[in-house]
């Protein structure tokens, strides 16, 4: 007998055919009623793919038959973990396939704020080049900066191959620990948060949200960096504190900012919209059309053998699948 299986994000036709394949699958419409589908489909539920939606006690109390959660995900912080150890519900992630593709757009957003291109492709577009422009238009260069990486996760150490290898950039990154492997292969140094701080010309923040990375760079760590410094977060919104940095970056306390993730999200409307020193991007951080089928494939695969026999590749919580195999 199959096991029921719901999807709650969009999902290819071709990946829908392959859980059909093996699982009874309810696909969540978005243009329909929302909290109905789910109190239909969660009580029947013994897997759920997809990634965007919290789960904790209010929202899976109801579904007593599920056994794993599959997030088309890196970042897992939607998912109450306690809950789900008490209820012994694997969660799956899928790290690596998205690692490059975010760290292209993580430098991306690097060398935007630095040649300030979003500010001026618009200041073209609505006729203001009539002449070659002046120092008031100029940018920073990247290239022999000093790039600070805080998280040199496997995302931070792609960011910092592109600058280190592709623009001669010297490395200085804080985190947890030591990484002696990286610091040989990147000529890295290990700095404490305010010293990183205060000694980057670019700041690329990619660790992960956590009650004590909550607001890791607010009011008083964004006094510590250069007026020349620009800040990147790829990581999570809730990492920076939006209200501090959107006043340093309008009193121009630092010289620009490169975001994908904000604290509310979608951001409808922001004091950030009207600073032509922030460039905005709708948290696309792997939405490519290649990294976003791995993910989804990675995601199946993952579900595939919690529901079905084997030990799925990325599980976020090992205990459980520990307790289960006992």
């Amino acid at each position: 007998m199959k096991k029921n299986v719901f999807v709650f994000s969009r999902l290819a036709p071709e990946h829908q055919a392959r859980l059909r394949q093996h699982f009874n699958v309810t696909l969540l419409d978005p243009a329909g009623d929302i909290a109905a589908q789910y109190a239909t489909a969660l009580p029947e539920a013994h897997g759920l793919l997809g990634v965007g939606r919290p789960f904790g006690r209010a929202q899976l109390e109801p579904a007593r038959r599920l056994e794993a959660i599959a997030s088309i995900s890196v970042g897992y912080d939607n998912y109450d973990l306690t809950y789900l150890d008490e209820r012994d519900i694997i969660l799956t992630n899928t790290p690596d396939v998205l690692t490059e593709t975010t760290a292209d757009l993580g430098f991306a957003l690097l060398m935007s704020a630095a040649r300030r291109v979003a500010e001026l492709d618009a200041w073209v577009k609505a006729g203001h080049w009539q002449a070659a422009v002046g120092p008031a238009l100029f940018g920073c260069d990247v290239h022999g900066k000093t790039l600070g990486i805080l998280g040199l996760g496997k995302i931070g150490a792609a960011i910092a191959r592109r600058g280190r290898f592709g623009f001669g950039m010297p490395v200085i990154y804080h985190g947890n620990g030591r990484k002696p492997e990286l610091e040989a292969e990147l000529g890295a140094g290990y700095r404490s948060l305010d010293e990183l701080l205060g000694e980057a010309d670019f700041v690329c923040v990619v660790v992960p949200l956590s009650e004590r990375t909550h607001h890791l760079i607010g009011r008083r760590e964004l006094a510590l960096m250069k007026p020349s410094a620009i800040l990147i977060n790829i990581a999570r919104g809730p990492v920076l504190d939006e209200p501090a940095l959107i006043e340093a970056l309008r009193e121009r306390r630092i010289q620009a900012a490169g975001l994908d993730v904000y604290e509310k999200e979608p951001l409808k409307d922001s004091p950030l919209f009207a600073l032509p020193n922030a460039v905005t991007l709708p948290h696309i951080g792997s939405a490519t059309h290649e990294t976003r089928r791995a993910m989804a494939e990675r995601a199946i695969d993952n579900l595939e053998r919690a529901l079905l026999g084997g030990t799925p590749r990325d599980i976020v919580n090992p205990q459980v699948w520990a307790r289960r195999q006992a």
